[in-house]
């Protein structure tokens, strides 16, 4: 088995009003520390941070096995430009977003163990919380039952065979996918979720740095 990592990391932090993965934890970017969660897998062979020069220059302490990539419009696009930098004797690829700096190597390796199994898994965590449907103006309707609901994150870890016929069939259609499950799901499979122990939050408002804390 070759695993790579994909890295997405050439959004605009519009919502943030800043660039969300220069924020600094332990004395280094967001960004930094969501690279070296897989750049420090010895069983990870091709890390591909898919983002603009000026951020993969924070990285220049991470080591060899790191290349960049030119991202697209879309998350999706991103994603393409990745896969389509990997190299030919990688047979696994997990993609992560890079906004994602919590995430342990405990975790990796869990997911990647799954998915050498199945084909395909990834990261989630169960919703524990009350949920309940409103009208727009923000008045409850009813409850929402959360049995079977999870939330998802990355990374979304895939035989290289199989995310690249998914993202194939994206391309051929015009379906707006959100993430990788997302885009298997879009040729009627299923993946094998793996249960997240611990917190690993995606910064997307300045509210969420405060889980850096």
């Amino acid at each position: 088995m070759s695993y790579a990592a994909i890295i997405v990391a050439s959004g605009s932090s519009r919502r943030m009003g800043f660039d969300k993965l220069a924020a600094e934890f332990d004395g280094k970017p967001v960004l930094w520390h969501s690279v070296r969660a897989f750049s420090s897998l010895a069983e990870v062979s091709q890390v591909i941070v898919v983002t603009p020069t000026e951020r993969f220059a924070w990285l220049s302490d991470l080591g060899r096995k790191m290349i960049r990539v030119d991202g697209g419009t879309e998350r999706s696009d991103s994603v393409a430009a990745g896969l389509a930098a990997l190299n030919d004797d990688i047979t696994h690829v997990a993609i992560h977003d890079g906004a994602r700096p919590l995430v342990s190597s405990a975790s990796i390796r869990a997911t990647f163990a799954a998915a050498k199994n199945t084909g395909a898994a990834a990261l989630a965590r169960r919703i524990t919380e009350t949920l309940k449907r409103a009208t727009p103006a923000g008045v409850t309707t009813g409850s929402v039952s959360r049995d079977d609901l999870w939330i998802m994150e990355t990374p979304q870890i895939f035989s290289k065979g199989l995310i690249l016929q998914a993202y194939q069939n994206v391309g051929q259609g015009d379906a707006q996918i959100t993430d990788e499950v997302s885009a298997l799901q879009l040729l009627g499979k299923g993946t094998n979720l793996v249960e997240n122990p611990s917190a690993n939050p995606k910064i997307t408002v300045q509210a969420d740095l405060g889980a850096l804390s």
